[in-house]
């Protein structure tokens, strides 16, 4: 099962005691996830359609427990997508309708194939309804990726009345949720890790939220331990480069100047750079003798780096 399906499985077992939670999370799956039927055996009937056999679970539950209405359930071979995998539930009887309509503030959108809006905020007034609201929003059209792979949590809309409807109850919660557009739909998206983690804990996904903190963390290490070799690897390629250049410095020095003509802590500090190519400033200050600090050393070396340079400009100006 993939992380999404998880976090879903887990917040489709999850049930608020207090009824108008019910409600607010069932208006977010009818909001995002239902339609008015225009034909076949039964038109007008409020049709809930989801591909996830939990999520339709949980919307069945939450029907019969807030309202005392058990929705026919038919799987989606029937269904007016013929999509195989799809679960509808079905509620044909207007009363009924009408019932659940006035519960949840809904209203028939007809500019967005007959589906519905929720048009009164008194139903996600309360802290705890907003939580159970964005719950309901994502079992019905949302989606989390793989944190193995990628943070993103994102939540497809219909239309930018509410995608913003939603995005302005995560902001509540101070999530700074995004909104693209999507061929025809509205993505509400989420893309820093640790805001989806405070997403989760908004929804109550508990389980999911340890397991995409211990994927952080171990994530974190990994990227931090990169970071360092990275880091040290640098430095080492600077170190042996600079050696490397020293060295070539040196040995023209040697050869048209001579290094027993040199002062005897030059001298010194030379021999040891051709013997110890890899040591760094430190570790030449501790072989000298007397020792000598890196930037004693550090001074030696760019003096004969100087004097190397004059003897190059003076074989340049001779030819």
């Amino acid at each position: 099962m993939s992380f999404s399906g998880m976090v879903k499985e887990e917040l489709a077992g999850r049930f608020s005691e207090a009824r108008h939670c019910c409600i607010a999370e069932l208006a977010a799956m009818l909001e995002l996830s239902s339609r008015f039927e225009e034909g076949g055996e039964h038109p007008g009937s409020l049709v809930i359609h989801t591909e996830n056999e939990a999520v339709s679970r949980k919307c069945f539950t939450l029907t019969k427990k807030t309202f005392n209405i058990e929705p026919e359930d038919y799987h989606g071979e029937e269904h007016h997508t013929g999509k195989a995998g799809e679960y509808s539930l079905r509620i044909s009887d207007p009363l009924q309708q009408e019932s659940i309509l006035t519960a949840v503030k809904a209203r028939p959108d007809h500019d967005g194939e007959a589906g519905l809006y929720i048009c009164d905020d008194l139903v996600f007034q309360r802290d705890c309804c907003r939580r159970a609201f964005i719950r309901g929003a994502f079992l019905a059209a949302g989606s989390i990726s793989d944190p193995n792979k990628a943070y993103h949590f994102e939540i497809v809309c219909q239309d930018a009345a509410r995608a913003g409807q939603l995005r302005n109850l995560m902001e509540s919660f101070g999530i700074s949720a995004r909104v693209v557009i999507r061929k025809k739909s509205h993505v509400v998206y989420v893309k820093d890790g640790t805001q989806i983690v405070d997403l989760l804990a908004v929804m109550g996904a508990n389980v999911a939220l340890m397991d995409l903190e211990n994927i952080r963390i171990v994530k974190e290490m990994r990227n931090s331990v990169n970071r360092i070799v990275n880091c040290e690897t640098a430095n080492i390629g600077k170190t042996v480069s600079a050696a490397v250049s020293q060295a070539e410095d040196i040995r023209l020095v040697a050869e048209k100047i001579g290094l027993e003509n040199l002062p005897d802590g030059l001298a010194q500090t030379a021999q040891l750079r051709i013997r110890f190519p890899e040591a760094s400033l430190k570790e030449l200050g501790i072989m000298s003798e007397p020792q000598v600090g890196k930037s004693g050393v550090n001074h030696r070396l760019r003096k004969l780096s100087r004097m190397a340079e004059a003897l190059r400009r003076t074989e340049e100006e001779k030819l």
